[in-house]
């Protein structure tokens, strides 16, 4: 029921929207098995309530129980039984998932009010929780599904935040989508060393160590093979600007230009000189010649800059955000201490490129000007033993920092929280049929590839795990 004070958030085209937590998670058999339709009705339970604050009034089901439940029809009520929201026809909660939903458009969350669950017959009640004053930020369940309610940090899209003081990022769960993974190349296409990737569209750009650049292309099931065009069949060498050298090529990742505004390789040393660091970004031209190599237009070495580490345990990871999200986000600019003004930088990439270190686990993220010169920006203390790849994933507006079997294949997200800086959200353990590899590279998909609730993500081995470089595993969208 609308009351006094109580919070109206704008209208959205989409009435809900997905957030994945908890501690196990179904895996792609389990989601195409047979599911629960009315029973185990004890397992779902609201889980979080947001009544005012940055997102809209929200409601989020956790499902507590080993079976996945489909709740298509169930109905959302707060304390007058005229509101009604509708779960729409195909959503099903997995075990240890959970499903935040904007309610807004249909009704208002008090200060002094219930969120109720019924069966889609609108009289068997499920679950109900009341408050008497509005959420500050978030009234959350701890533990998440099975806890009593308390005021907490809004955490929808990630574990609640029970006291940890990292919204539940210390305490690993289940991968957030398929628990199955498959090969997704030939065998024995690449051979040991492949590392960072990048998907962009129907292309995945891979950086091999041994100072490579593969631009790859579907092979019809799947997977990804060599583009047989231009000279991309074995992968191009790289070279430093003037020709020389072979950049140890870790991770790759493209701007909001694309493949037409170069493809920028992060490295930590030169091959031809392996006992030194070499902390550098470099940008390649990779859009014309059909040559075996790429020369690069522009070095920016970092090295003097940053805390001095071995010689192969620099630069691992790299990717790039927008100045627009970031300024939208209140990103806070560590070189000023201020918000970030792109302004200040002059011609750059338009945005920040975050750079992630294998010997720290540290990330520091950078303003690289089309002039060469560089600005750090940010030092994100990642709490992870080392990071070996970086993502930021737009949809869901979030940072992914990916372990290797050091960290038994973690991955965490982090997101630009209320003070500007970079902040724990959740820590994913590795999909349940991926063995412990040495993966080093990671790609999620774009929304475009969203089907059924899912999307594609892509990691690569470094060691070649029984001849195959990459697999493939689906994320919710």
């Amino acid at each position: 029921m609308l009351q006094a004070g109580t919070s109206r958030g704008r209208p959205r085209p989409v009435p809900f929207h997905l957030a994945l937590a908890g501690s196990t998670l179904a895996t792609a058999a389990l989601l195409f098995a047979p599911v629960a339709y009315a029973a185990p009705a004890d397992d779902i339970r609201i889980n979080e309530v947001v009544t005012t604050g940055s997102v809209d009034d929200s409601i989020e089901l956790f499902n507590k129980g080993s079976a996945t439940v489909d709740i298509s029809g169930w109905i959302l009520k707060d304390d007058d039984n005229g509101s009604k929201f509708k779960i729409p026809s195909g959503t099903r909660l997995g075990p240890g998932t959970a499903r935040a939903f904007d309610v807004d458009g249909e009704f208002g969350l008090g200060s002094a009010d219930k969120a109720r669950l019924y069966l889609p017959d609108a009289s068997t009640l499920v679950d109900s929780f009341g408050w008497s004053s509005h959420s500050a930020p978030s009234w959350s369940r701890c533990p998440d599904g099975t806890g009593a309610f308390g005021k907490a940090a809004l955490t929808l899209g990630a574990p609640n935040d029970c006291g940890s003081g990292d919204g539940g990022a210390a305490n690993p769960v289940a991968w957030p989508g398929g628990g199955s993974v498959a090969t997704a190349d030939g065998s024995n296409v690449f051979g040991q060393d492949l590392s960072g990737l990048y998907q962009e569209g129907g292309v995945l750009w891979g950086a091999q160590n041994s100072g490579k650049l593969w631009r790859l292309v579907r092979d019809g099931s799947g997977g990804w093979r060599p583009d047989t065009a231009n000279g991309w069949s074995s992968g191009k060498a790289l070279r430093y600007p003037g020709g020389s050298g072979s950049p140890d090529s870790e991770a790759v990742t493209l701007t909001a230009a694309g493949a037409a505004g170069g493809a920028y390789v992060a490295s930590e040393r030169n091959g031809d000189a392996s006992g030194t660091s070499r902390l550098s970004v470099l940008r390649y031209d990779v859009t014309t010649g059909s040559g075996g190599a790429l020369t690069a237009t522009t070095e920016w070495n970092l090295t003097a800059g940053l805390p001095s580490v071995g010689s192969n345990l620099g630069f691992e990871a790299i990717t790039w955000i927008p100045d627009a999200t970031l300024t939208a986000a209140g990103f806070k600019d560590e070189s000023t201490g201020a918000a970030y003004d792109p302004d200040r930088y002059g011609a750059h990439t338009g945005g920040v490129f975050l750079l992630g270190v294998e010997g720290t686990g540290t990330v520091y993220g950078y303003v690289l000007q089309d002039g060469g010169a560089a600005t750090r920006v940010a030092t994100i203390a990642s709490g992870m033993s080392a990071v070996m790849e970086l993502q930021w994933e737009p949809q869901a507006a979030r940072l992914w920092l990916v372990c290797d079997d050091t960290c038994d294949g973690r991955h965490r997200t982090m997101r630009i929280g209320a003070s500007g800086t970079f902040a724990p959200a959740a820590t994913y353990n590795r999909p349940s049929g991926m063995p412990n590899l040495n993966n080093e590279g990671f790609a999620l998909a774009g929304a475009g590839e969203c089907s059924g609730g899912t999307k594609p993500v892509y990691w690569s081995d470094d060691g070649n795990t029984g001849g195959h470089a990459l697999r493939r595993g689906t994320i919710a969208c």
